[in-house]
C-alpha cells in the first residue's frame, strides 16, 4: 500500500508568490512544469496499490517521452508541456521526473530510494526550470533535491522516515546555502528558501507574514 501522501502544491501561497518572481514570458512554462509535478504527486496520493501506481506512472513516462515525436493527446498537462516547455526541455528529459516518484513505490523507503526520489523529482524539476530561465549551475539541482526531501518529510507518515528525509535535506541545502541566486532564477530560489524555513524546529505555516517577508528579501538579494 502506498502510504506516502502528497498534497498538490497548486494552492500553496508561497509557490504562487514565487511564480511572480519569474519573467512574465517564462511563467507559462514554469506553471506547466509545476502542473506536471502536481499531477505525479496526485498519483501517489490517490493510489492504494503499488502495482496500480506503477502502471499509472509508466503511462506518464511513455506519454512524456512521446512529446518529442508526436503531438500531445487531449490531456491538459501534456498539452501545456508540449506548447511551453518541450521547445526548451525535451520530453525524454521530462520523463525522468517520473522515476523520482517511482522510487516511492519501493517496498522499503530507505536512503537509496529517497536519494533517487530527490535526484529525479526535485533535482530534475529545478534543473528543468533552470533551463527555461537560462541558469545552469549545479546548485540549482542540489537545491531541488533538498526541497523535494523536505516536501517528503512534511507529508510522510512514518516518523523515522520523515526524520531521515529531513536530515538528508539539511545536508543538501547546507551545500547551497552560500549560493546567490541570479535574478532570473529567483522563482525557484524562493522555493529552496521555503524548504529551509520548513526545516526550522517550529516552522511557521505556509503563507505566514514572516515567511513572506523572507521570500521578498530573497527576491531582492538572491539570498
Amino acid at each position: 500500500m502506498v502510504n506516502q501522501p502528497f498534497i498538490g502544491s497548486g494552492t500553496d501561497p508561497e509557490r504562487t508568490l514565487a511564480m511572480t518572481y519569474a519573467a512574465p514570458e517564462q511563467r507559462p512554462a514554469l506553471a506547466a512544469l509545476w502542473g506536471l509535478d502536481d499531477r505525479l504527486a496526485d498519483i501517489l496520493r490517490t493510489t492504494r496499490e503499488p502495482m496500480v501506481g506503477q502502471m499509472r506512472l509508466t503511462w506518464w513516462h511513455t506519454a512524456l517521452s512521446a512529446l518529442d515525436e508526436a503531438p500531445p493527446p487531449a490531456e491538459p498537462v501534456l498539452q501545456a508541456l508540449a506548447r511551453d516547455v518541450v521547445p526548451r526541455v525535451n520530453g525524454a528529459r521530462l520523463a525522468t521526473l517520473v522515476e523520482g516518484w517511482e522510487a516511492l513505490l519501493e517496498p522499503a523507503l530507505n536512503r537509496d530510494a529517497m536519494l533517487a526520489y530527490a535526484t529525479h523529482r526535485g533535482g530534475g524539476l529545478f534543473a528543468a526550470i533552470g533551463t527555461i530561465v537560462g541558469v545552469d549551475d549545479p546548485a540549482v539541482a542540489t537545491s531541488g533535491e533538498g526541497w523535494a526531501l523536505v516536501d517528503l518529510a512534511r507529508h510522510i507518515e512514518a516518523p523515522d522516515k520523515a526524520a531521515l528525509a529531513r536530515a538528508m535535506a539539511q545536508e543538501l541545502l547546507e551545500i547551497t546555502r552560500a549560493f546567490r541566486w541570479p535574478a532570473a532564477a529567483r522563482a525557484i530560489g524562493a522555493m529552496a528558501q521555503t524548504a529551509r524555513l520548513d526545516l526550522a524546529a517550529r516552522p511557521r505555516p505556509h503563507g505566514h507574514p514572516a515567511r513572506a517577508a523572507r521570500l521578498l528579501w530573497h527576491r531582492v538579494t538572491g539570498r
